[in-house]
């Protein structure tokens, strides 16, 4: 999958476990709930200063 965007970009959650692992649970109750195990879930930010941030 590519994915371009100039008003968002992937959230570094990398020093959020606490974060990451509602991510997760929320990909496991997704993927039970719709019968599919592929289920990633990705974190996006705005960027820039745009109005409304």
């Amino acid at each position: 999958m590519d994915i371009h965007s100039d008003s968002y970009r992937i959230a570094p959650l990398s020093d959020q476990e606490d974060v990451v692992e509602v991510i997760r649970q929320a990909e496991s109750e997704i993927a039970r709930m719709t019968g599919n195990p592929e289920v990633t879930l990705i974190a996006y930010e705005k960027t820039g200063t745009a109005a409304g941030k």
